[in-house]
């Protein structure tokens, strides 16, 4: 298997790692779980091969949907997050004293 291959396969698993941990309430799990998309794109991108290899390309472009079905629902969640939060602010410290502003 070329190596860009094997680099791709390791993206490709990594994706579904993020996918099964993002629908659980897990933060130290997500946040592995991104590690390991940033690693693995780093790996495919430090390959190389993918520009020129028409089988790696072909791979890769199958793999997109999950990254973007990734970055969709990582923002849907953020946005969920930062929803809660605002309720709770607006309810006041007493009430949500997790809280706090940066």
């Amino acid at each position: 298997m070329p190596l860009g291959l094997a680099a791709l396969d390791q993206l490709h698993g990594a994706c579904e790692d993020l996918r099964a941990v993002l629908d659980g309430s897990d933060a130290a799990a997500i946040d592995a779980a991104s590690v390991r998309i940033g690693q693995a794109a780093e790996a495919v991108r430090a390959v190389g091969v993918w520009r020129s290899e028409p089988a790696v390309a072909d791979r890769l472009k199958a793999i997109m949907p999950l990254l973007e079905m990734a970055r969709v629902r990582t923002r849907v969640l953020s946005d969920q997050a930062n929803q809660k939060l605002a309720l709770l602010a607006a309810h006041g410290s007493e009430t949500a004293p997790l809280v706090y502003g940066r």
